[in-house]
């Protein structure tokens, strides 16, 4: 009984000196990621509905277009923890009043060209209008940020639907993927979501709406891994990586009980929408009906 009651306590002291450790962690992340607002907010995270515009921006220095390759708006619900994900694809032509029509992809990069204090405030409008929600915040990340993110989560174990193999000497862009289940590291992941055709002999070509479903199979493993076991001895890093890479404007007031209040989500309460158009080159035209049907899928949330 001794051993025992040793062994508890041991436990016991360990989870506490762990949870210090992230609540240490989760800190030092706030000051690198958020904004420093700490003012009370008027709309609690844990309490309201809100919604959050994701961006994944190419900042690599061969190409520097800052480009939003990832555009994903997810609108969460605190009481049901439910949450939906509509994914943009980057061609997809934009119609939006009081805006000019351009790829989805060019918005946030010209508005940072012409002025970066109100970029996000602009493409949270752009966006806002386009889906019909009101978007609360965004969160930027990098090729590189999600990479390293990947990695200390210990890669993923994901289904690669076809054999994919591209190479571009101009962006250094090198993608070499065999179909069927694998476990990919953050490099490999990051050339998983962004395939789009190929130019190897027996690749595959691709296109956004593909590339939109590889994406949501991502954010549903990273969600999976991070509520194992082994995801929780890593969430430190983890999180300290994200705070790293990962610019938002959430206040620093709000993060901490954003990731208290939806860090356990099950992954079957996330509704994961395609939007499906035609490609009239150089854009996608996304279909009215799929467009009001993602739109109505967000408001649900907001209720």
């Amino acid at each position: 009984m001794k051993v025992l009651l040793f062994i508890i306590i041991v436990i016991v002291i360990a989870a506490i000196a762990y949870a210090g450790y992230l609540y240490y962690k989760i800190d030092s992340a706030l000051d690198q990621a958020g904004t420093a607002d700490t003012t009370p907010a008027t709309k609690p995270v844990n309490a309201n509905p809100v919604t959050l515009l994701l961006l994944g921006i190419d900042t690599r220095p061969k190409s520097a277009s800052l480009n939003t390759d990832v555009i994903m708006i997810a609108s969460l619900n605190p009481q049901r923890k439910t949450a939906t994900v509509v994914s943009v694809p980057r061609d997809t032509l934009v119609k939006a009043s009081g805006y000019s029509q351009s790829k989805a992809n060019s918005y946030y990069a010209a508005f940072l060209h012409n002025d970066k204090r109100t970029a996000d405030v602009k493409t949270k409008a752009l966006f806002g209008k386009y889906l019909n929600v009101p978007i609360d915040y965004v969160a930027r990340i990098d090729f590189k940020g999600f990479e390293e993110i990947v990695d200390e989560l210990g890669g993923l174990t994901l289904n690669v639907d076809m054999n994919m193999c591209y190479t571009d000497k101009q962006d250094g862009t090198s993608i070499k993927l065999a179909k069927g289940t694998h476990d990919l590291n953050g490099s490999q992941t990051l050339d998983f979501v962004r395939y789009r055709k190929g130019n190897c002999q027996n690749a595959a070509d691709s296109n956004d709406i593909e590339r939109n479903e590889r994406q949501q199979q991502v954010i549903g493993e990273m969600i999976g891994k991070l509520k194992s076991f082994d995801g929780l001895l890593k969430l430190g890093s983890v999180i300290e990586a994200a705070g790293k890479n990962v610019e938002t404007d959430i206040p620093s007031s709000q993060i901490k009980s954003f990731i208290r209040t939806y860090m356990g989500i099950d992954r079957d309460k996330i509704n994961y929408v395609h939007l499906v158009g035609e490609w009239h080159s150089p854009y996608i035209n996304i279909r009215a009906d799929e467009l009001k049907k993602a739109q109505t899928a967000l408001q649900e949330q907001l209720k």
